[in-house]
């Protein structure tokens, strides 16, 4: 059966403006400075977001007047990886869109409430995929997900299926969070968040730190691709999806479900857990759910915990949300592609209940893949096992 590839990306985060400043952000070891989002006022607690830089977004806004600061920030990733993929108006025949957002545009509605002018109309917050398929002629479907923090790795893993089974030829996926009341007040009533930004593995982690991002691929056959002439970025192998059914936010202490995915998503990549060369956690910077990841990771590479390297894109960027997956795998692809690790924001003090390797200066990948790990409330956990391109450098 042909296999599933990337064909284009896109990026945009507090660090980054496309994927190539990615990457330069990462082997730089840039940090996002957190900032008060406009809108956001102290009954929600504290309102810092590392946020997307507005110039950035200003000619998706002229392109999609109507819509809110997600669907802009998604158009202008989406917008990046359909033109790495040199897609046409003859591709949006049998072409399908897949976003996911945590609450879409919802501050659409929270400014309409704190007493801005209203609209006409009351469009949905959670629309983005119609407004972006509408805008390339996509034909095929239009999906909404909000599968939360995991959902950015969910629209990629369907559309890795749709294109498996034929449903699509061509399948746009992103995943997109920017600042709103309701996630600033969520995350502060919870006590999830920490004053000093997200330490993944660190001793003295205390939360994570809430980002914008937004994040996006083009996915389609090897066929198709090697037919329309475009280069290959790297092939989703392998995914594996399962459900904690244990706490509508706090992670299944035993990890048993997250090691059921993250093995079921190497077993369909047709590989082992020994071709694992460098991983991309969901690791968030919480107590519980960075042993629990840590205890599931050891569950499936056994030996070679403390041997496969570790990128945390959370402690580079903050915590994007339900683009977090997709930015992951964006940069997994990135790893891949060249062939090294860059270097993590340092772990001040590694924590012994953690006993995974995050490099602070730059490694070789040890091994020919690259599993992303995104999880959510609810006991989303989802697993991405990625390849390189044949014809990387």
């Amino acid at each position: 059966m042909s296999a599933v590839v990337v064909t284009g990306t896109g990026a945009l985060s507090a660090v980054c403006a496309d994927p190539a400043d990615l990457w330069q952000a990462m082997t730089e070891r840039r940090e996002p400075v957190p900032e008060p989002a406009p809108g956001i006022g102290p009954e929600c607690g504290p309102g810092l977001w590392r946020r997307i830089a507005d110039p950035l977004l200003d000619r998706a806004r002229e392109q999609l007047p109507s819509a809110g600061r997600s669907t802009h920030a998604a158009w202008t990733a989406v917008s990046q990886a359909v033109a790495q993929a040199r897609l046409t108006d003859a591709d949006a025949v049998r072409m399908a869109v897949i976003v996911a957002g945590g609450v879409g545009d919802v501050e659409q509605a929270e400014r309409w409430r704190g007493g801005e002018a209203a609209p006409a109309h009351w469009p949905p917050t959670h629309r983005s995929a119609a407004v972006i398929a509408d805008r390339l002629g996509a034909r095929q479907a239009a999906l909404d997900l909000s599968n939360a923090c995991a959902g950015g790795a969910y629209a990629m893993a369907l559309g890795a299926g749709m294109i498996a089974d034929g449903t699509a030829d061509v399948v746009v996926a992103a995943g997109v969070e920017t600042a709103s009341r309701l996630i600033t007040a969520s995350f502060n009533r919870l006590g999830a968040l920490d004053p000093e930004g997200c330490r993944p593995f660190d001793r003295n982690r205390a939360g994570t730190s809430l980002a914008e991002g937004a994040g996006a691929v083009v996915l389609e056959s090897t066929e198709r691709a090697r037919g329309r002439g475009v280069p290959v970025l790297g092939v989703v192998a392998g995914h594996g999806w399962t459900c904690d059914a244990h706490h509508a936010t706090a992670p299944d202490p035993s990890g048993e479900r997250i090691t059921a995915a993250m093995r079921r998503a190497i077993e369909r990549a047709d590989v082992r857990a020994d071709d694992v060369g460098v991983v991309v956690p969901h690791a968030t910077g919480t107590p519980l759910s960075d042993v629990t990841e840590s205890t599931a990771l050891g569950a499936v590479l056994g030996s070679r915990l403390g041997d496969v390297p570790v990128y945390s894109t959370k402690a580079a960027l903050g915590h994007t949300g339900a683009a977090s997956g997709l930015l992951s795998a964006v940069a997994a692809l990135a790893v891949l592609r060249h062939g090294i690790v860059p270097p993590n924001i340092a772990v001040k003090e590694s924590d012994p209940d953690c006993p995974v390797w995050v490099p602070s200066e730059e490694v070789a990948v040890r091994g020919s893949h690259a599993l992303v790990n995104a999880f959510a409330f609810g006991g989303h956990n989802i697993c991405l096992v990625l390849a390189p391109a044949e014809d990387r450098p």
